[in-house]
Formats: structure tokens, C-alpha cells, sequence
């Protein structure tokens, strides 16, 4: 393999896990999810347009797609976003990267129940040594930096069980002839008109007029990386294939984990590293035979094959 795609992937991990404190400095000053949910939407469609528009690809939005744009705009976007937000307001950045690298053990029983994997005994090990780190996050009073915050650590596991949700349904459905740039675009603008009068209504609107200080800097970051490292996520995967880019997802979370102490000044116990150790070996086992491709979440989901 050439040693530029290794370092292209380096870089993506680098910039997908740096989303993950990104949006915990968006959600620092008391922006709420339909809001933040919003903007960080019309981030990604201007950035996925703009790239579709020099791909000469088209924006599809025909009713004939309707049943997969919104379903992976409710449950790779609006949904996941809301809890995902909700908890990073309370969590550390590195643990959120630590629960968001979840999504393959909530993928591999709705895979089973779903009849789009086929059971092995090395995935089970990596199901129940990816939930012994979430038990390590949970369980010991010191494990967190404050023993409140382990209520939110179920809250948080929502929002990768709706990416793993995403990916099996993709897998089960096909894309319907579009790629994957593509179906993100077109969920993004549903999901953009369904979070509108969300954010309208519950008073969570961000008025961007208002001010752009470092938390509004931080969503326009987070979002912008998210649509670039995305589309160079499908460019690598067409390059190089989808297990070699599917390693990404452990570099994804070990560089949430390094950005967050870098730039949040975290610190972790004992217990939280174990976790990390726990759920990267987790993912290692549980990885399925082909990779996914939607990945619409603040960091890695799963649509047609893994990530």
C-alpha cells in the first residue's frame, strides 16, 4: 500500500477525531441541539453541495428517495445530534470519543436481529470486550471526573446505537443508485428543514447575527470537517477500499481522545484508558466483513459497509 495513503488516513482520523471537542466548545456557552443541529446541516450542504457541483453530480430530492433521505437524515443526523450534544455539554471530549467509537457493538446485534451479518464467536468476544470498557466508564466512582456525569453516559450510547441503526437499514435498503456524497447531501436538507422549526419553536434558534465568538467558530469547524474528511472518506474508499479505510475508525477515536486533552486540558483516570484499551480491541473484533459508508454523526457511523 502506498505510504501516502497511510498518512491521507492518518490525516482523516486526525480531522474526524478532531470534531469531537470542536462541538464540546460549541455547546460551552449554552447553545442547544435544534440550533447547533441546524448551522452545523447547512455547513455540511454547502460543503457536500459545492463538491457535488464539481463532481457534476446532481442533487437528488425526488419523493422516489424520500424514504432514505429521511431516514438517514433522522437517524444519522437529527436524532444522534440531539443526545450526542445534549451529553457533551456534560462529558469530557475524550470520553464522548470513547462512546462514539461504540457504533460497531450496537451494530452487530441489529445486524444479527436484521439478517445482514451472519453470527461468529471472535465478533461476540468483541461485542462483550467493547461493553466491559462502557462498564469501566460507568461502574467506578473514579472513573469520571465527577461522579454526576455517569448518567450521561446512557444518553451519549444513544446516539451511536442510531448510527449503528442507520448503517443496517442502508445495508438492508441499498442507496437506491445514488452515492454515498450524495445521500448525505440530500439527508442534510431534510434534516435541515425538519431541525428549522425544531430550533424556531423550543427557542433554541442561534441567531448568527448575534455574535461569532469561539463556540460559534467551533461548530463552523466541526461541521466543515466533518463534510471534508467525509468526501475524502469516499475518495479513499475508491482508492485504496473499504477495509483499509475502515481503519480510520481507530485512529478517529484515539485522536478525539489526544485532541480533547490537547485543547480541553482533560485529564483521565485509570479506568477511562482501560475503557479506551477495551473498546479499540472491541472494534478490532467486532469489525464486519465489509465497510460502511454513510458516516453522517459528529464523528463515525455505518451505512453501506462499516466504519
Amino acid at each position: 500500500m502506498n505510504a501516502s495513503l497511510y498518512g491521507f488516513l492518518v490525516l482523516m482520523g486526525a480531522g474526524w477525531g478532531l470534531s469531537v471537542p470542536l462541538s464540546k466548545i460549541a455547546v460551552s456557552t449554552g447553545h442547544q441541539p435544534f440550533g447547533l443541529i441546524f448551522w452545523q446541516l447547512f455547513i455540511v450542504v454547502v460543503v457536500l453541495g459545492a463538491i457535488c457541483a464539481w463532481r457534476g453530480k446532481r442533487v437528488e430530492l425526488g419523493r422516489r428517495y424520500w424514504r432514505l433521505l429521511i431516514m438517514v437524515a433522522l437517524t444519522g443526523a437529527v436524532l444522534p445530534d440531539i443526545f450526542f450534544y445534549l451529553s457533551a455539554a456534560r462529558l469530557p471530549g475524550g470520553v464522548m470519543s470513547i462512546i462514539i467509537s461504540s457504533v460497531p457493538m450496537f451494530s452487530l446485534p441489529i445486524a444479527l436481529a436484521m439478517g445482514n451479518e451472519d453470527f461468529t464467536w471472535r465478533r461476540l468476544a468483541g461485542l462483550l470486550v467493547g461493553l466491559t470498557g462502557i462498564v469501566l466508564l460507568i461502574g467506578p466512582d473514579a472513573s469520571l471526573p465527577e461522579r454526576a456525569m455517569a448518567a450521561f453516559v446512557p444518553l451519549a450510547l444513544l446516539a451511536p446505537m442510531l448510527y449503528a441503526t442507520e448503517g443496517n437499514l442502508v445495508a438492508k435498503w441499498g442507496t437506491q443508485g445514488l452515492d454515498s456524497v450524495q445521500v448525505i447531501l440530500g439527508a442534510s436538507i431534510l434534516g435541515m428543514v425538519l431541525s428549522l422549526p425544531l430550533a424556531l419553536i423550543s427557542g433554541q434558534w442561534i441567531n448568527p447575527l448575534a455574535g461569532f465568538g469561539v463556540p460559534e467558530a467551533a461548530l463552523v469547524g466541526a461541521a466543515a470537517l466533518h463534510a471534508v474528511v467525509y468526501a475524502a472518506y469516499v475518495w479513499m474508499v475508491g482508492r485504496a477500499g473499504s477495509v483499509f479505510t475502515a481503519q480510520t475508525s481507530y485512529l478517529v477515536t484515539g485522536f478525539g481522545v489526544l485532541w480533547s486533552i490537547l485543547l480541553l486540558q482533560e485529564s483521565y483516570s485509570t479506568f477511562v484508558w482501560a475503557a479506551l484499551a477495551l473498546m479499540l480491541a472491541g472494534m478490532f473484533l467486532v469489525q464486519p466483513r465489509r465497510a460502511i459508508l454513510l458516516a453522517p454523526g459528529a464523528v463515525i457511523g455505518e451505512g453501506d459497509g462499516n466504519s
